[in-house]
């Protein structure tokens, strides 16, 4: 199977379509799209320190600290004393916004409809890529941050 002309304009799209999704998901759910990243994070990787968060997210101390006090207020995370050093925090999710499955419902759906469409061993390869390209996009973003 060769490579589309325009693989970058086809896969540019795809991206696209992913981040309005998950900005559209956000309003949804009356959050903003950091805040949807955020849980999402802490979701995937278990709980953080403000710091560890702030460099996920992208966001300064000052940002990140709102950011917190934002979620925490809305009763989606909370903030734990350190495991490892107690004069640390570690926030961790307790919640998720009420809405947020009905949101996301109509693309998983879609999706797996979609997915239902590939034959074992095209999905593997679909999801061996997904797995290699957000290690790809993780390191990408690690060398742009320094």
């Amino acid at each position: 199977m060769s490579t589309p002309e325009n693989a970058s304009a086809v896969y540019r799209r795809y991206l696209s379509a992913v981040m309005q999704h998950g900005q559209a998901s956000a309003r949804a759910c009356d959050l903003g799209p950091t805040d949807l990243y955020a849980l999402n994070t802490l979701e995937l990787s278990g709980p953080l320190t403000p710091g560890e968060l702030g460099a996920r997210t992208g966001l300064t101390t000052g940002p990140t600290t709102r950011l917190i006090d934002r979620l925490e207020e809305a009763g989606y995370v909370r903030r734990v004393p350190h495991v490892d050093d107690r004069r640390k925090v570690s926030v961790e999710l307790v919640g998720k916004p009420a809405g947020l499955d009905e949101a996301m419902a109509p693309a998983r759906r879609k999706l797996g409809e979609l997915l239902r469409t590939y034959p074992p061993e095209q999905l593997a390869t679909l999801f061996d890529y997904f797995t290699r390209a957000a290690d790809a996009y993780q390191e990408a973003t690690d060398d742009l941050r320094g």
